[in-house]
């Protein structure tokens, strides 16, 4: 059995994770290091930012561990906010004054294309491994929808007219970046686990 630590202070990251590898893995979060303060996220790119949560946890404790980091970059913007996303709008996270920024910086320009990324940094016996997932879409010129977090209300996907805020979880996990990131960390992670 391949035992991972996924960097993650997230409960519902770590279930869905788990849920998704399956049997022949155990994954735990954070907490069964007994580490619950944040890990510092310093560097410009999201690739720097994912690697530097898992050799922080590698270095610290020793384990097989990966990390993510997830940005919305949209065209208009040069690819802002980007790394910034979670404190766009200032350092306490506020999703809604996060969106209202974007929404600002965006009124009156008609390219509104955009997409969501996730950079997830495996490290495994001491060998580093990179997994890109990519959402792409366009930015509301309004929010809609009470579900998701972040900038789910403003981000339409692909080849849909509803936001992430709009769809039920199911249905935005199957298109999420996130998702995208994780099915190659699991494909990889599988082979192996077979090949093993």
């Amino acid at each position: 059995m391949i035992r991972l630590i996924f960097a993650s202070q997230n409960p519902h990251k770590v279930e869905e994770i788990r849920a998704i590898l399956g049997q022949g893995f155990r994954v735990g979060g954070l907490e069964e290091l007994g580490l619950r303060d944040d890990i510092p996220e310093p560097f410009h790119t999201l690739e720097e930012n994912a690697l530097a949560k898992a050799r922080f946890v590698h270095e610290k404790f020793g384990v097989n561990c990966f990390a993510d980091d997830t940005g919305l970059e949209v065209v208009a913007l040069g690819g802002r906010p980007g790394v910034q996303s979670a404190r766009y709008a200032g350092p306490a996270r506020d999703d809604q004054a996060n969106v209202r920024k974007l929404l600002e910086e965006l009124s009156g320009i008609s390219d509104r294309r955009a997409q969501f990324r996730t950079v997830i940094a495996l490290i495994l016996d001491g060998k580093k491994y990179i997994f890109n997932g990519i959402a792409k879409g366009s930015i509301a010129t309004n929010p809609a929808g009470q579900k998701g977090f972040g900038y789910d209300p403003v981000f339409i996907p692909q080849g849909h007219s509803s936001t992430f805020a709009q769809m039920e979880a199911g249905e935005k996990n199957r298109i999420s970046h996130r998702r995208a990131a994780i099915r190659k960390l699991v494909d990889f992670l599988q082979d192996i686990s077979a090949s093993g």
